[in-house]
């Protein structure tokens, strides 16, 4: 009984994309490791910008800086 929690920023991801992710996850447990789809769980968390980090930076600086280095 897989469980996969993927974890997006909030900035707007459609249901569509949403199902895409799950039906994506879910094909690749069945392809990988012969998983059912029927016992597999999918969670999608979308955490709020300012609770998300990368580099020691909140997400927005480190894209500003990314962005400033041209990377």
């Amino acid at each position: 009984m897989p469980y996969v929690n993927i974890q997006v920023t909030r900035e707007g991801v459609t249901p569509e994309q949403k199902s895409q992710l799950i039906k994506g996850a879910t094909d690749l447990l069945v392809d990988v490791l012969g998983k059912t789809p029927s016992t597999t769980f999918v969670v999608i968390d979308e955490v709020e910008m300012e609770n998300w980090g990368i580099g020691g930076l909140p997400v927005e600086a480190f894209r500003a800086q990314v962005s400033l280095n041209g990377r």
